[in-house]
């Protein structure tokens, strides 16, 4: 289980000044996926970032499981049982795809075992598993990629920043059927941030959040309503089914 206690987050603005991203944000996440939503520019991925330790709150807490890791880095955090997955993927040149998803599983595997996390996501294996990760992958295909070495890591915790961003060719049924795999397999939460209608219709429960601050948590059948029925959010939400 993930605890935010009165997390704030302050940055530097472009006039010199200090700008407020997260407002005392309060959160409990224990369920199998949740999706975090809400305007541009209103602290989703800053919040994703905060949980997986790649920047350290203003001020608050993130405890999982009953410790406290707010002053643990991406590294320690990983080794606890969180992973990312950024909205743009990382290229790693030199390394292939199967000493990529080597590496995120943290044990020797075989090619067959890498070729199966890369057939999960619609890829043909034999086509990729000895490709480098370099910029001959579209990002559609790093993306899929990346969402392999999630597969392969399976930890309690995996944030995905906008997972659906560059996957135009692979269905949408397919990207929330790894979801469902991904938690009958590991057990642990999801959290993922998206604006996406047809992935905020899978979560178990949906935080919405805006000028850093949760305005409503509840689940889909409760959130939904208000969503489609505020036309500023819908808009968002429907730019790009």
């Amino acid at each position: 289980m993930l605890e935010l206690k009165n997390i704030c987050f302050e940055a530097a603005d472009e006039d010199g000044g200090i700008k407020q991203i997260l407002k005392n944000v309060n959160l409990t996440i224990d369920e199998r996926m949740v999706v975090i939503t809400g305007p541009n520019g209103s602290g989703k991925s800053t919040l994703a970032k905060v949980i997986a330790g790649i920047v350290t709150p203003t001020s608050g807490q993130v405890i999982l499981d009953g410790e406290d890791i707010t002053g643990l880095d991406i590294t320690e955090r990983a080794k606890k049982g969180v992973s990312f997955a950024f909205q743009q993927p990382v290229r790693f040149k030199g390394i292939t795809v199967f000493d990529l998803i080597s590496i995120a599983s943290g044990k020797k595997l075989t090619v067959a075992q890498a070729c199966n996390y890369l057939s999960e996501v619609g890829l043909c294996a034999r086509d990729y598993v000895n490709r480098e990760v370099n910029a001959s992958l579209s990002g559609g295909e790093l993306k899929r990629i990346e969402i392999a070495t999630m597969l392969a890591r399976s930890t309690k915790l995996t944030l995905f920043d906008e997972p659906e961003a560059g996957i135009d060719l692979w269905s949408f049924k397919n990207l929330i059927q790894v979801f469902e795999k991904m938690h009958e397999d590991i057990h642990g939460s999801i959290l993922i941030i998206s604006h996406q209608e047809r992935i905020l219709e899978t979560a178990d429960k949906i935080v919405v959040l805006a000028d850093g601050e949760i305005r409503a948590i509840g689940s889909k059948d409760e959130i939904m309503p208000e969503l489609m029925a505020a036309s500023g959010v819908c808009s968002r939400l429907t730019d790009k089914v």
